[in-house]
């Protein structure tokens, strides 16, 4: 996998813009990259902050566990052509749940302090095309 991909990410902006909030999307979209799109625009909270009022976050992990690799989708997920046993994903990944210092995967040159976490739900499953899922749900705070 290459890069970083997001799915249902927010953001805010503040703006004294005259377009419609329903209209808000379209015309973000008209001046975006093909390859970020927004969904719907929306009025919040003064006092809202896309990052600082996150409450969690979901990251998810897509394994092609088939005998051939996507061309399509190749930069979106992990290819392991090997026969994968997602019963014993499914167990293993509970011990993910809880907090866990997370030292061993940090970016070097990260500005975060502390690399404990508190991860509250892991699932894995297998859909029907042979993709496996692993998806990490953890408390967001922004430190």
């Amino acid at each position: 996998m290459h890069g970083v991909h997001s799915l249902g990410q927010v953001a805010n902006f503040k703006t004294n813009s005259n377009i419609p909030i329903e209209k808000m999307a379209i015309a973000i979209n008209s001046k975006l990259k093909k390859t970020i799109r927004i969904v719907k625009a929306e009025e919040v909270d003064e006092k809202f902050h896309s990052r600082l009022s996150c409450k969690k976050k979901t990251y998810r992990y897509v394994i092609n566990n088939s005998q051939t690799e996507s061309a399509l989708y190749r930069n979106l997920e992990y290819y392991i052509p090997q026969k994968l046993d997602v019963k014993k994903m499914e167990q293993a990944a509970k011990y993910f749940e809880g907090e866990h210092d997370f030292k061993a995967f940090k970016a070097s040159g990260t500005s975060r302090k502390s690399s404990v976490r508190t991860i509250f739900q892991a699932k894995v499953y297998e859909r029907e095309n042979e993709r496996i899922v692993i998806e990490l749900t953890r408390k967001w705070i922004f430190i």
